[in-house]
């Protein structure tokens, strides 16, 4: 058995989660087949049309609807609109058979037994031997599903569970079943992780695996807690979410957005299959959900849940939902003491202050983890072998900052077990046994960084498993291999004779600190270094620069230092642009304002798929300020002749369109379909492995003989390209769709991107070019209107338009 690659996919089931895993496939550039039934009436449109049911484009009408829905998706479940080409619609009738020409079938139609197992039979009589099969069950035995198929057939068999929505979700829960091979799961292990970018957890074949398992646990724990101890939907929501590591949608606007149907029918699952008095009491759910049930209030798909978002004379309001009286009424702000003292805590001080907090939201917090603590442990071995797993599997399916056995160190093992004891709480006997032997918490670190989980099967530390292509920049600092320094920037030794700029600013805003820091770095990598790579593990690449300061310093009329600031970031990213050695940036999530500056000054970018990039000053009533404006202009007409016949404006009017708009990429790969990124520029799906990919690219370009580029002249448009972004602005005014303050900020983008008032088709250089945009920077910092809008950014987190 020889498995080498998945060439071409199909994929069995063409709802929104089928729908959405075929457009995942496409992402990476994986042709895929997407199937469903063939209708049994004609719609109204179709009989119109004098379409029969042998109609091609009725019998595939499931599918093609299923396509085109990508489309609309507000969850943009596509990196780029164009990869809806690599999905072709069929149906389970008549192409079947094209199950002979994929490497990989995945099963995502509903969740009945009978119907999968016939499903796989049909499977089975069109398939290859060697292709994989793989089913998208959500909870359903992996083993019972193929019992009637071959021997052979279940080598190849295995669950593959996405997280709802596939592209974004990062867990991917890997089930095996009896006969799986270990060929086959070693292959889609690494193809799942970096290929599709996924997260890998081996589950077992339990009901509903591991993150469901534990997750629908907690949520119904925190159900029949709520109402136990009457408390409001706001007052859960507001200890759930951030406080415990949750995300901001903490219980119930999580559940919302799942669908009360969706996570009653998963929470049904385990309630049917346990045999356990006490959790078959947890999953017990409260009678108002079969209510709310009957009365369509499923979630965002019936517009109601436990919220409901109406529109009023004043704007849109947010309902909540009164569960004993199952009425609306109007959202309320709720405040708990403690949380005001843990908000400004990292999350592990926070957290452990919450839960040992002796009033209403710490106690509520306590109650809640001591039980899905101890409910998580008493599943090892039953639903993973080791803690890692289930911890990751919580993390990346649930986006929990803390899985449960990292909350058990947080809280203090020894201590918070003697606490439930004290209670009358039941401590599984894995756990006991570990603290008797004398283990005070679940993982450890060693000086160099590495991380080591228990193990309850050997009852000692094994190290937890981490690809060696995976780089961390903080276990490179415990290793020693800090170059130098200062509270915002970092140069790291990142082996093989490259090191990484690393910026750590406050929020991930550029700053003076590090703009100084930068030139430095750059000396010393020049030096000693055959390469660098920009990049860092916050949340965000870089937000852009640290407005706050510059308008401090406007206000306060330091102009000087804020001169010497913008030409210190000029230079800074000048430097960058023309070392001696190739330097690549690995932006992330938001790389927005002078974070695309900065990587627009790097010779190659390796880019996160998930990279929203883009020049968004506009919102703050300024224009880029660190050759953003250059540096577009450049992308957007390089490859163009450089002569006088070239009619240039249609370049530049994408460059000028970009900014005045402030758009920004949907993923790398629309950043490239705009021009912000070159082709040749890398992406890596898999954020993990992103700095070890940009630093083989470096390693690349000095085999290949890396030779710094040369500068170059720019021609602009001058007085004629001015002219004409004039008149489209003034149209836009008069049209109503900007102000009269957004005109003047337009006309200073078409002003330096012209390259000022010379003559057309004149020839300048980058650091004319850099000059004007300076001048224009600072004028429109000393405008009211741009103060104001920076003024009402900062306190609200939402942009002004005046």
């Amino acid at each position: 058995m020889a498995l080498k690659e998945i060439r071409k996919a199909a994929v069995l089931g063409a709802g929104v989660m089928g729908a959405t895993i075929a457009a995942h496939l496409a992402n990476v550039g994986i042709p895929v087949y997407l199937l469903d039934i063939v209708p049994r009436e004609l719609t109204p449109d179709e009989e119109k049309k004098g379409l029969t049911l042998e109609s091609p484009e009725v019998r595939n009408r499931l599918s093609e609807m299923g396509k085109q829905a990508l489309l609309k998706n507000k969850q943009k479940p596509l990196y780029r609109d164009s990869n809806i080409d690599l999905i072709t619609p069929g149906n389970f009738e008549d192409d079947m058979v094209r199950l002979k020409d994929v490497d990989w079938v995945i099963e995502v139609i509903v969740e009945n037994m009978d119907i999968k197992k016939k499903v796989f039979k049909q499977v089975e009589e069109n398939w290859n031997p060697g292709t994989i099969v793989s089913s998208n069950t959500s909870g359903l035995s992996i083993n019972e599903m193929v019992v009637d198929n071959s021997a052979e057939f279940r080598r190849y068999f295995l669950g593959t569970h996405f997280f709802n929505p596939p592209r974004w979700m990062k867990l991917l829960e890997i089930i095996p079943c009896k006969d799986t091979s270990d060929e086959v799961l070693n292959f889609m292990h690494r193809f799942c992780e970096r290929v599709l970018g996924k997260g890998v957890v081996f589950a077992k074949d339990t009901p509903n695996f591991i993150a469901n398992r534990i997750g629908t646990y907690a949520m119904a724990y925190t159900m029949n807690l709520m109402e136990k101890e009457k408390m409001t939907i706001e007052e859960v929501d507001t200890i759930t979410g951030p406080p415990m590591g949750h995300p901001k949608s903490a219980s119930f606007r999580t559940l919302d957005m799942v669908g009360l149907d969706t996570f009653c029918h998963v929470a049904r699952t385990v309630y049917e299959k346990s045999e356990d008095p006490a959790e078959k009491e947890v999953f017990d759910l409260p009678g108002f959900l079969q209510k709310m049930i009957d009365n369509k209030m499923l979630g965002d798909k019936t517009k109601q849940g436990f919220y409901k978002k109406i529109k009023g004379e004043g704007g849109s309001e947010i309902l909540a939902l009164d569960y004993e009286k199952m009425e609306y009424r109007p959202k309320e702000k709720i405040r708990f003491d403690i949380l005001g003292k843990t908000r400004h805590e990292e999350l592990k001080v926070g957290f452990k202050m919450l839960v040992e907090a002796d009033q209403k939201a710490g106690k509520f917090a306590w109650e809640l983890t001591k039980n899905f603590l101890v409910y998580s442990a008493s599943l090892i071995p039953e639903i993973a072998d080791d803690i890692y797993n289930v911890d990751r599997a919580m993390r990346w399916g649930f986006n929990w900052k803390l899985g449960p056995f990292e909350s058990w160190d947080v809280i203090g093992l020894r201590e918070s077990v003697e606490r439930m004891k004290e209670e009358g709480l039941k401590i599984p006997a894995n756990v006991e046994e570990m603290i008797s032997k004398g283990f005070e918490s679940f993982y450890k670190e060693d000086e160099k960084g590495n991380r080591s989980y228990y193990d309850f099967a050997s009852k000692d530390y094994k190290p937890v498993p981490v690809s060696t292509e995976i780089i961390s920049l903080p276990s490179l600092k415990k290793q020693n291999k800090l170059i130098k320094g200062n509270d915002d920037g970092s140069l790291i030794d990142m082996g093989d004779g490259v090191c990484c700029l690393e910026q750590h600013s406050p929020q991930q805003a550029l700053s003076p600190m590090f703009w100084d820091f930068v030139h430095e770095a750059v000396e010393e990598a020049e030096t000693n270094y055959v390469g660098m790579v920009v990049g860092n593990h916050a949340n965000n690449f870089c937000v852009g620069a640290n407005v706050a300061l510059m308008l401090m310093g406007a206000q306060s009329g330091e102009w000087d230092m804020l001169e010497k600031a913008n030409i210190s970031l000029q230079s800074g990213l000048m430097k960058l642009k023309y070392s001696r050695i190739p330097v690549v940036a690995a932006p992330f999530q938001m790389t927005l304002g002078g974070g695309m500056e900065l990587i627009s000054h790097c010779d190659r970018v390796q880019a996160a798929a998930d990279t929203f990039l883009g020049q968004v000053e506009m919102g703050m009533g300024l224009i880029p300020g660190a050759g953003g404006n250059k540096e577009l202009l450049i992308r957007m007409t390089e490859g163009l002749r450089d002569d006088t016949k070239v009619d240039r404006l249609p370049y530049v009017q994408k460059a000028f369109e970009a900014i005045a708009m402030a758009t920004v990429s949907s993923s790398a790969q629309h950043a490239q379909e705009l021009g912000f990124l070159r082709k040749t520029d890398n992406i890596t799906v898999n954020q993990d492995y992103l700095l070890h990919d940009a630093k083989q690219t470096v390693l690349a370009m000095v085999m290949e003989g890396y030779k710094p580029p040369k500068p170059k002249m720019i021609r602009v448009l001058g007085e004629y390209g001015i002219a004409t972004f004039k008149v489209g602005v003034q149209n836009m005014l008069w049209g109503g769709y900007i102000t009269e303050y957004e005109q003047k900020i337009a006309e200073a983008i078409a002003y330096v991107l012209c390259g000022g008032n010379i003559k057309p088709d004149s020839l300048v250089t980058e650091q004319y070019l850099l000059d004007i945009e300076r001048e224009k920077f600072k004028s429109l910092l000393g405008e009211e209107k741009t103060q104001e809008r920076i003024t009402h950014f900062l306190t609200t987190g939402k942009p002004l338009r005046n």
